[in-house]
Parts: C-alpha cells; structure tokens; sequence
C-alpha cells in the first residue's frame, strides 16, 4: 500500500497548495485567502504562517506579504534584495516588486563609471554613493543597487526602478560595513549549505511504504515480498505516524491480526530539517533501523533506514570545505607526524586567537584540539563518525600565545559502537593538559 494514493488534504494544506500556486509577486492577506478559500480568518493566518516558515512567501514592512522564490538547498548561499533590506537597515526607494529577487554576487563601486559597467551584470547588486548615473546604468544592466550613507536618488532612477522591478536600497552605513556585512552572511550560509539535512537524502518521488492500523500480518507479509523490507511505518487515515511495526512483532501473531495491536507506538521521528548527524546519533543510540521524517502535521514523508544514514555520512566526508567553521579555524594550524614508533601525534603553534583575556590559551580551544585529535586516531582504525558522549579533562599548566604544541592521542579501546581515547597535549616536555573521551561510533 502507497501512502500517495489516498491524498486527502486538509484545509491548512489545501490552503498551503493555493499559496504555492500564485504567481510569484502576488500579495497575499488573511482576509483575502480567508474569503477565497472559505475559511476563518484564524485557518487563514495560521497557513500564512506555515508558508512563511516554509519559504513560499515573505513579509515585508511597508510592503506586506508576497508570494516569493522558495530558496533550493542548493541556492541557499544566494541572498535575497529583501534579505539585504533588512541586513542593512535599508530603505527601498523603489522597484519593490523586485525584491524577492536573488543577487548572484556585489560589486563595489568605488571606480570610474566605465570600468564600474565591465564587472556589472544582471542580477548583481551595485554598492555606490550618489552618484545617480551609475544607479541608471546598474538598472540599464539588469542589476540593482543599494546607495550608501544614507543618499536618496533622482526621480527618474525610481522610476525605471519600478518598471524594471530592481530594487533600490538606501543604507546608513558606509561601503565597507555593507560589504562585510553581505559577506559575511554569504559565508554563513556556505556553513549552512555544508551541513547535510534529512530533506537532502530523501528520494523525492520515491515510493513510500506503509501500513494502516487496520492492515493484518497478512498485509505486512504481502508488503515485505513485494519490497524486499521487513519493517513499516503505521499510518492512520490522514497519513499521519501512529507507530512502526517490524519482523519481531509479527512473531505469533495470527494471520488476521491488526498491526495496531503488534507496533511500537509513539515511534521516535525526525523532520525533513533535522541534520543527518543527529539523525545517524539517534539510530545508534536508540538501537533502532527506520526513522520516520514527518512534516509539521506529524504526516510522513519518508522514513530512513540505516544504510540511507551510513551512505549520507561517506558522502559527507567527500564534501568541499565551502565555509570554515570555528573547528576548522582552529585546527588548520595543526601538522600531522609520525614519532619513532610511527605513532600519530600533531604538532602546531598557540595563536593569538586562541588566547583568552590574560593572554594564556582557552580551555575551550584545548578542549576542541583533543576532541579533534581523538576522532583523527580513531579515523585511522575504524571509519567513521565519532558523536561525544563524555569527556573528562584536566587543565595543568596554563600555555602562552606563540607556545609550541604536541598533541599524542592514543586508543584505550573501540569496539563496533564506541570508542575510548586518552589524549595528552605536551609543551617543552611538560604535560599541560589531559583529557579521557569516550564517544559512539557512527
């Protein structure tokens, strides 16, 4: 039984079809969709709501809610003009209806006008002063433009502003604020795009098997022939997860017996926007093989077993480093050697960074060094993913910014679920830090 085939939607979700529907710049309302749909003013808001959450569309002061581009996982490190208004602070002089518009990258216009249009493209944002001819050609190339400190523009620029739909955005602040500013939130959503979700590795389209409460051993056994699976998700008349029903539970049973009887209820879930690793951390410490993704109505869809996890994780490691996290920061400084012995040890330097008020090194920073230098031992006897479950530390000695390091990890023990690391960090042959982990192995 496909869990597709009966699609019987409610008014929220009937509602969240129409949204999804619209054409891309239409304003929205509650009383509007309220009226059209025939639902109270509350059904209305609520739906709104959820598609705000959900990307469809988006609320602007001034301007009110519109239909807007759902941003793809893949496109998340593109931003909005609307997302730049409200970075900014800005003002939208004009163009508004462009806002929901993406920019492809900022040019900074700090030059002469003619060599400013070679780098200028549409879908780009000009960041310049007032200087209006430079705001006409930017709209003239299909680009728009945010005006720093605090300018306004001429009439005629807010006119082709309108009718080309390319906002223009005034800010107080000056050029380099701004373009840190959009930098940085380019660099967070590379972050982001680097983390894998639950969403990224469910087949879309696929098949999705389930039984319902009333289905009988008889169902499951035809179910588990026709796809090979042994373990189902149970769903009520809405599609929504009432329990998970596996192999196990059909031991002597008889053949007419309803699964309602036989599953586990309340069966643990995730959502499309949790991350694989959490996801990975729940199967292993749960013991358990399928994992429900239900959306926000508790309905399923899609579930994940575990070779789906063990498959994203190798994929994970094969993934371009796009945006360096604080981990990543600190322990790029870091050399891998081999002693005598050919033991794994790491050697680097304290940097000033690394250092907190008194000048000595943070103890959070060591903790993140042994952390790493454990999961890179146990890297080397077993593959995969270490997620902490204890860390014991001892802080001896305090270090000094430019202080040599050596870090010597060493494995205690790792079985096929977990791991045991000692890790020690040396300075001028002096022990100055220790710490005992044990962690799950993924």
């Amino acid at each position: 039984m496909d869990t597709h085939s009966v699609d019987t939607l409610t008014k929220h979700e009937q509602i969240l079809r129409h949204i999804e529907d619209l054409k891309l710049g239409s304003r929205i309302s509650v009383r509007k969709i309220a009226k059209n749909m025939e639902v109270s003013e509350g059904t209305a808001y609520r739906a709104i709501k959820e598609a705000e959450n959900q990307g469809l569309v988006s609320t602007k002061e001034r301007i009110g809610t519109v239909r807007v581009e759902k941003k793809l996982r893949q496109n998340i490190d593109k931003l909005t003009f609307a997302e730049v208004v409200n970075m900014v602070d800005g003002q939208v002089l004009g163009g508004a209806k462009g806002l929901h518009k993406t920019l492809h990258k900022f040019v900074i216009g700090a030059m002469e006008q003619d060599a400013m249009m070679r780098y200028i493209e549409a879908g780009s944002l000009l960041i310049v002063g007032n200087r209006n001819k430079a705001h006409l050609c930017a709209l003239e190339q299909g680009a728009g433009v945010l005006i720093t400190g605090g300018f306004n523009t001429s009439p005629d620029v807010k006119v082709l502003a309108d009718e080309l739909e390319l906002p223009i955005i005034s800010s107080s602040y000056d050029t380099f604020t701004v373009a840190s500013m959009i930098n940085r939130a380019i660099y967070d959503r590379l972050i982001k795009k680097k983390i894998m979700l639950v969403e990224d590795i469910l087949a879309s389209g696929a098949a999705l098997f389930a039984l319902k409460a009333n289905s009988t051993l008889k169902d499951w056994q035809r179910m588990s022939e026709d796809t090979g699976y042994s373990r189902f998700p149970v769903v009520d008349e809405w599609n929504r997860i009432i329990g998970v029903v596996t192999s196990k539970d059909m031991v002597g049973a008889s053949i007419q017996q309803s699964v309602d009887k036989l599953m586990t209820r309340n069966p643990l879930t995730v959502s499309p926007q949790t991350s694989v690793a959490s996801a990975a951390h729940m199967m292993v410490w749960e013991g358990i093989e399928l994992l429900p993704v239900v959306d926000t109505n508790r309905k399923i869809v899609g579930v994940l077993n575990r070779s789906d996890i063990l498959k994203a994780m190798q994929s994970i490691q094969k993934q371009p480093q796009n945006g360096e996290t604080f981990e990543d920061l600190i322990w790029s400084g870091m050399e891998e050697v081999r002693d005598e012995k050919g033991k794994l040890q790491f050697h680097g330097v304290i940097t000033p960074q690394m250092t907190n008020h008194l000048g000595t090194v943070s103890e959070g920073v060591l903790t993140t060094l042994m952390t790493q230098a454990a999961y890179r031992i146990v890297q080397e006897h077993k593959k995969g993913d270490l997620v902490m479950d204890n860390m014991s530390t001892y802080f001896l000695k305090p270090l000094q910014i430019d202080s040599k390091i050596e870090i010597r990890p060493t494995i205690i023990e790792v079985s096929r679920k977990f791991g045991k690391i000692d890790v020690e960090i040396y300075h001028a042959g002096a022990l100055v830090s220790k710490a005992m982990l044990t962690a799950q192995v993924i």
